[in-house]
Order: C-alpha cells, then sequence, then structure tokens
C-alpha cells in the first residue's frame, strides 16, 4: 500500500488520526477483509513480509518513503521485484506518479555481476530451503517456473526498461548479450507448460498436484493442456524440460560473470 498525504496531516472525524497511522490501520482492515476465512476459502492471500524493511516496516508506506527507499536503500532482489509490480487500484494521479518512479529506478540498473551475482544466491538459497521439491510441482525447483521468473527478472531489470511479462524479461535477457537466444526460447516454452500445469492443477484440486489422486477425467484434462497423452509422458516432458531449463539458467549465470 502506498499513499501520498499530500499535506494532510491527519483524518476527518470525531477522533482524527495522524496520516501515517490511518493509512496503516486502512490496509491492515483491508488485509484482514481478503483473508478471513469465509464459507468458499479466503479471498486472496497476502504476504506482507515482502514489504520494506519486512516485519519491522509499515504495512502502508507514504510515497516520498517509498521513492527515498527505492532511489537509496533498496536490495537487488526488491529491484527484481519491481520489473513485475503494477498498480491495483487507487486514484490515477498517484498511480502515474508511482508508475513513473518505476520507470525512473529501473531505467538505471545495477551492474550486471552484481544483479547476476545476487540471483546465483538467490537460486542457492531458495534449493537449500525447499530441497528437491516435489516433480510434479510446476512452480518451485530448478528449472521450473520461479527459477525462470527470477532470470526473466533479472532480464528485464538488466534491459533497463522493465517488461512485466516474462517472456519479454527472456527476450531481454537474450537482446542483451548474456542469454543464448535458443536458450530464451527453450525457457519460455518450459515456463508455458509449468503455467498449463499450475493452472490445471488449480482448478481439480486444492493440495498438491498428482495425477493418481485426480481421477481419470482430472488426468485427461491435464495430458490436454500440457499437449501430453498419459500422466506417464507428461511427467517425463516435465522432467526433460525443466532438466534443460535448468542448465541454460546454470551457464548463463555462470557465462555471465567477469
Amino acid at each position: 500500500m502506498i499513499y501520498d498525504p499530500a499535506g494532510v496531516e491527519a483524518s476527518e472525524g470525531r477522533r482524527p488520526l495522524p496520516a501515517r497511522q490511518y493509512y496503516a490501520r486502512l490496509t491492515q482492515a483491508l488485509i484482514t477483509a481478503m483473508t478471513a476465512p469465509m464459507a468458499e476459502g479466503k479471498l486472496y492471500e497476502v504476504d506482507m513480509r515482502l514489504r520494506p524493511s519486512g516485519n519491522q516496516g509499515p504495512v502502508a508506506t507514504s510515497l516520498s518513503s517509498f521513492t527515498a527507499y527505492h532511489r537509496k536503500e533498496a536490495w537487488v532482489w526488491e529491484h527484481l521485484a519491481l520489473t513485475r509490480a503494477r498498480v491495483v487500484a487507487g486514484p490515477a494521479e498517484l498511480a502515474g506518479e508511482v508508475e513513473a518512479l518505476r520507470a525512473e529506478i529501473l531505467s538505471a540498473p545495477p551492474p550486471r555481476d552484481k544483479v547476476l551475482g545476487e540471483l546465483a544466491g538467490m537460486r542457492e538459497r531458495i534449493a537449500a530451503a525447499k530441497g528437491q521439491g516435489d516433480p510434479w510441482d510446476p512452480k518451485i525447483g530448478r528449472g521450473r517456473m520461479q527459477d525462470i521468473e527470477l532470470l526473466a527478472q533479472a532480464g528485464a531489470l538488466l534491459s533497463g526498461q522493465a517488461p512485466r511479462r516474462t517472456a519479454r524479461g527472456l527476450t531481454a535477457a537474450a537482446r542483451e548479450g548474456w542469454l543464448e537466444k535458443a536458450g530464451a526460447d527453450h525457457l519460455a516454452a518450459t515456463y508455458r507448460l509449468c503455467w498449463s500445469l499450475q493452472i490445471g492443477a488449480r482448478l481439480i484440486t486444492e493440495g498438491a498436484l498428482d495425477p493418481e489422486t485426480v481421477g481419470a477425467g482430472g488426468c485427461t484434462f491435464l495430458t490436454r493442456l500440457t499437449g501430453t497423452k498419459s500422466a506417464a509422458e507428461m511427467r517425463t516432458k516435465l522432467a526433460e524440460m525443466t532438466t534443460r531449463a535448468a542448465e541454460i539458467i546454470d551457464a548463463a549465470l555462470r557465462e555471465a560473470k567477469p
């Protein structure tokens, strides 16, 4: 949540609140409304640990503080995340200011070796925390969605133009010369496969994907989405494509080192 008090120091009403406290309470109420369990489940899962300063920071940030933070203090991973950032709702004028700030920050990327070095470290920490993962998990694991998204975000950041879509980030990395075009094409194809599997799984099950528990109809649905004829072929295709994707990412990060 980013707000601009525009010189207003306190809210109106019988018990005026300072602007910072007002927006903090408003944001907390919004989070509660979105994450409260309802008959059909939660509306949306919100992870506030990803805000500036983590759990120690305010849940709502003024535009001036957000600007100063990203210009002077933000970590590389926060600039990587900024490549995907977009305004969801709010006043058009404030949205325009936030978008202009995003463009400004991302037009002056950090040095390539710093970005890719940080990315390599992030991959190692994720691997250490998540382990080998589930072979049917399309999102977490080497060469899978999260891994490809991180590389695409690096491509977007280093391009100085910061396209939001994963495919465009991969194209930007190839254009910058530290990822081969054939590699970018394979990563994009692997991402589409994983995305199809992820979306299909979300539609037919609430838990981890397991073709043996989704029934014949569910399995047929997934094979149709992934262009395969059986669960065995789907698993082999996922394993082969993600393994090759991981090798491409490894090589890109290794060869990009100064």
